[in-house]
């Protein structure tokens, strides 16, 4: 089930998240692929009034610095939520002394890059959403 909250923007997969924040809805594919996969030129996501994502013309949306600021504090504390798993599944498979799935330098690049996430606001460059930090690409990959 594809999910989708209007409180971080952000979509979560009901069997690969482990937390989904209170406010999110389901959605379907076609409004999954209209506004979130595929969408028009000169629009932005946004939500209505009942939390689902929806297309607003870029001259509607509040572009404010606070409004960018708080975007995207709210896209960063949902990264940083999403990969707490694989710290924990790391920790715990150390402490029973099972080999881990993930190798030692892997679990270095998933630390750097949440404190690369956590250090975000206090960039130069923030709130720029073109500066993100980026995940390592192996995290895709990784299932719950």
């Amino acid at each position: 089930m594809r999910l989708y909250s209007a409180s971080t923007g952000c979509c979560y997969l009901s069997d690969i998240h482990n937390e989904i924040p209170a406010d999110a809805k389901e959605i379907d594919d076609d409004r999954y692929q209209a506004v979130i996969a595929n969408p028009e030129r000169g629009k932005v996501r946004g939500h209505d009034a009942e939390g689902l994502p929806i297309l607003i013309d870029l001259e509607a949306v509040d572009l404010s610095p606070e409004y960018l600021a708080a975007r995207e504090r709210a896209w960063r504390d949902a990264q940083v939520s999403a990969t707490e798993w694989l710290i924990t599944r790391y920790r715990d498979e150390q402490d029973m002394q099972l080999a881990t799935t993930l190798t030692a330098e892997q679990f270095t690049e998933l630390l750097t890059y949440r404190q690369a996430l956590r250090d975000w606001p206090q960039s130069g460059l923030f709130p720029d959403t073109e500066q993100r930090p980026v995940a390592p690409p192996w995290i895709a990959e990784q299932v719950q």
